[in-house]
């Protein structure tokens, strides 16, 4: 994914939410124990998890998850690279570039993996099973949830979590938080209110789907309300002091842009609860910053951190032939990845006019040429992917049917009338043996002169004002130098049809506030993935949040896509959630936002060999620092051998 991948894993991170709790007094109803949850009346559940449809893997005396190893060692430690810089501790803030995993220090009501940025547990989709809560009840028509807290959890400070500091954490993130978190989670989450110091109770809007609201008010992390009272602390202001958490890491130091380094908490409250067995099991996580990904491979290569997730073909191709992998002290493996890949790529910003007109949108990404890409900067290692949903039962394919067909049908005059008749909009092929294929550029052009953008005796293309087409593309200057090489080669294409190209290097600092203000006409960057329906896609795609969405890189509006999304989360059996879903990627296909680049399919990992997995990973995370462990045995003898320092 050549660096971007990350970047779109921090974001699907920091927008995924859940968690859950309840009340004891179900009790007096006479609770009878049935698929994982307890009805204490026909119109009230009683539940250690929650899911949508009411389906748990994991009953609720489950000894820990299938996929750890519950007698994996605790010690030792991990370290990964990240590349640029960091100037805050706090990940919440729009301000300032917050530390690496620097979120992970905090907990919700229900589990999650925030070092993975997968879901918990990682074997299922769309499943929650209770962390600081316990248990949760909620009514069968999902208008509340009572979520009963654990009463031993902690702050890493000692203090203890309470429905008090649930409640304020709620409230700071609708005040201080993200613009488009406060504005989607305002309209379905009326009340949220302390019951006593171990219950919250949290009250939805009734004109709304059901879908995203339990898991959503169980999904936010939870703050210690006294020490943001006692330091006067924003939840929006870049700060270096962070706030303590409950979770098994806290922040032990940091050297600004030169490392970070969490420690396990030997005092952490929820070390034995089954949610937790197996996992966790580093004493220290330590994070080391380099200018960029090329400084970053050669200190791996040195040792001086341990473990690489790869992203770059041309590292992986090439660079993995040191003497320590040749001496068997790196290990490299490709592992599975069950996770359809993030939509990444080359993205349109909408909000300026010259990309407004879907014609312009069709030439410029028509000067693509993965295929020659591929093989010539890739060394033919990745797919091209075409979906939202790639490698899923609901990615369109063909002309809608069926229960789709029915749905778009049902849209009217919102859905055009090729859209239906059509097949599926999917990428465009090239000639791979060379750069410039000259069919596909041929009709770039003509795209253009349609559009009004006539090209002139310098070869540069104008509209009937004498305007230029001149496009900014930023990357950061910490990119690989093959995502570099791969935006060269398409600006050298579209120079070719007429459209002048400002392609800029900048410093991660930079890039990010560009990102985060939609300053740009083309970025490449991408939309997390969707697998099931919830309010998340009106923050990624709908027209609503559009203006200050920072997970909407293209600031894509569409009535289409919304009325589409609202069809999906109103949808009551897997079936029909699957029929909107297809709907939704072809609609989004169809609206050309971005280009689609490449996917792996595969995790590209190498580690010096003092590191173990369980045998079957699960599907949907690699989880190197949630579930894999340390051989202190292995450790010494890298060391003995002079291998390590």
């Amino acid at each position: 994914m050549d660096n971007t991948g990350a970047q779109v894993r921090v974001m699907a991170r920091n927008a995924r939410t859940c968690w859950r709790a309840m009340t004891a007094s179900l009790v007096l109803f006479g609770l009878v124990l049935m698929a994982g949850a307890v009805r204490a009346q026909e119109d009230t559940i009683v539940s250690h998890g929650y899911s949508y449809f009411g389906d748990l893997k994991y009953p609720a005396d489950y000894p820990y998850f299938d996929y750890v190893n519950p007698d994996a060692p605790k010690g030792g430690e991990i370290s990964i690279s990240a590349a640029g810089t960091f100037d805050s501790m706090n990940p919440y803030s729009r301000k300032g570039r917050a530390g690496a995993l620097s979120s992970m220090v905090y907990e919700s009501l229900l589990g999650e993996m925030p070092t993975d940025g997968a879901g918990l547990p990682a074997d299922v989709y769309g499943e929650s099973y209770g962390l600081l809560a316990e248990s949760l009840e909620y009514d069968e028509g999902k208008t509340w949830v009572i979520f009963r807290m654990r009463t031993d959890a902690r702050f890493s400070d000692g203090t203890p979590v309470t429905a008090h500091d649930v409640v304020f954490s709620h409230n700071l993130f609708l005040e201080q938080g993200l613009p488009s978190y406060a504005q989607a989670v305002k309209k379905i989450i009326l009340s949220a209110e302390a019951l006593d110091d171990y219950t919250v109770k949290f009250t939805f809007a009734l004109d709304i789907s059901r879908r995203s609201l339990i898991d959503q008010a169980g999904g936010v992390p939870v703050f210690s309300k006294a020490w943001y009272e006692k330091t006067g602390a924003r939840l929006d202001e870049p700060r270096l002091d962070a706030s303590p958490g409950s979770g098994p890491y806290m922040l032990d130091s940091y050297d600004i842009n030169r490392r970070i380094t969490y420690r396990r908490n030997p005092d952490y409250w929820g070390a034995e609860l089954p949610i937790n067995i197996g996992r966790h099991n580093f004493d220290t996580i330590r994070v080391e910053y380099f200018a960029d990904s090329s400084a970053g491979f050669e200190a791996f290569k040195a040792g001086i951190y341990t473990f690489r997730q790869e992203t770059s073909s041309k590292d992986w191709a090439t660079g993995y032939d040191f003497p320590a992998v040749e001496a068997g002290d790196v290990k490299l493996e490709v592992l599975d990845d069950g996770n359809p890949p993030n939509a990444t790529g080359i993205v349109f910003n909408l909000d300026r006019e010259t990309l407004q007109d879907v014609r312009v949108r069709q030439a410029i990404t028509l000067a693509y040429n993965f295929e020659w890409t591929n093989e010539s900067l890739q060394f033919g290692l990745f797919r091209q992917r075409e979906s939202y949903a790639q490698g899923l039962n609901f990615a369109a394919d063909g002309p809608p049917t069926g229960g789709e067909l029915a749905l778009l049908q049902g849209l009217g005059d919102l859905v055009p009338a090729d859209m239906i008749s059509e097949p599926a909009v999917v990428p465009h092929t090239s000639k791979p043996g060379r750069l410039n294929d000259r069919r596909n550029l041929r009709k770039a052009m003509a795209f253009l002169d349609d559009a009004g953008w006539e090209v002139g005796d310098d070869g540069i293309r104008r509209n009937a004002q004498g305007q230029k087409l001149r496009l900014d593309f930023p990357i950061p200057s910490s990119s690989t130098a093959t995502l570099g090489a791969i935006v060269e080669s398409f600006v050298q294409n579209l120079k070719i049809i007429g459209v002048e190209v400002n392609f800029d290097k900048i410093d991660a600092a930079q890039f990010t506030l560009r990102r985060r203000e939609r300053d740009y006409d083309l970025v490449f960057s991408g939309y997390s993935a969707f697998v099931e329906a919830g309010t998340g896609l009106m923050q990624r795609f709908g027209a609503e949040a559009a203006a200050v969405s920072v997970f909407n890189p293209a600031g894509l509006a569409s009535p289409l896509v919304d009325a589409i999304i609202e069809n999906a989360l109103n949808t009551e059996t897997l079936e029909d959630q699957d029929f909107a879903l297809r709907a939704l990627d072809r609609a989004l296909r169809y609206e050309r936002i971005m280009i689609p680049t490449w996917y792996n399919g595969k995790y590209w990992v190498a580690y010096w060999d003092m590191y173990e997995h369980p045998e079957k990973l699960p599907k949907h995370a690699l989880g190197e620092m949630d579930f894999w462990w340390f051989n202190a045995d292995k450790y010494e003898a890298l060391k003995a051998s002079g291998a390590l320092r």
